[in-house]
């Protein structure tokens, strides 16, 4: 089931169980406070969300498109990136492994690079209007290799790239 109809789903019962208002009326308390009919909205713990952009990590390891010929999935980072990546990964990571990667919250910066890099790679190929080429990908990869603080940073701009794409 597709996240917004789970969400109908979720908003219909709330309304069918009356646990909703959303009519935004006052409602008086007997100290004298005045609160909203929708602060009371009985909506669950959490919502799992995932992003659901097409040039996302999670888009291209789903499946849903097929991925430019240029770059196959079962390709060696290595062997697309260029073997200096060897330094930070090991030699049978794949870019579908990269895309599929969930190590990168909270995790290593160089993990979230390949991840985002990857898929801004594909993002390269496949999606007219992308704002980097697939060199500027590759070049930009490579030299964040150097540190910590270059990997975060560079792997936070692919990954607004990745979701600001359309």
């Amino acid at each position: 089931m597709s996240s917004a109809a789970t969400f109908c789903l979720l908003c219909c019962l709330a309304l069918s169980s009356g646990a909703v208002g959303f009519s935004g009326g006052k409602k008086k308390t007997r100290s004298g406070e005045i609160h909203s009919k929708t602060s009371e909205v009985g909506w669950p713990g959490y919502l799992y969300t995932r992003a659901e952009g097409r040039c996302t990590p999670q888009y291209w390891s789903s499946g849903s498109e097929a991925w430019p010929n240029i770059v196959p999935k079962e390709a060696a980072i290595s062997k697309v990136f260029g073997s200096r990546v060897l330094e930070r990964y090991e030699p049978s990571l794949t870019l579908l492994d990269a895309t599929q990667r969930n190590d990168d919250v909270g995790g290593s910066a160089f993990a979230k690079l390949v991840k985002h890099a990857s898929a801004a790679l594909l993002n390269a190929y496949a999606r007219d209007g992308f704002p980097y080429d697939s060199w500027e990908v590759k070049v930009l990869l490579l030299q964040a290799l150097v540190s910590e603080e270059a990997a975060a940073a560079q792997a936070e701009q692919f990954e607004q790239a990745n979701l600001s794409c359309a």
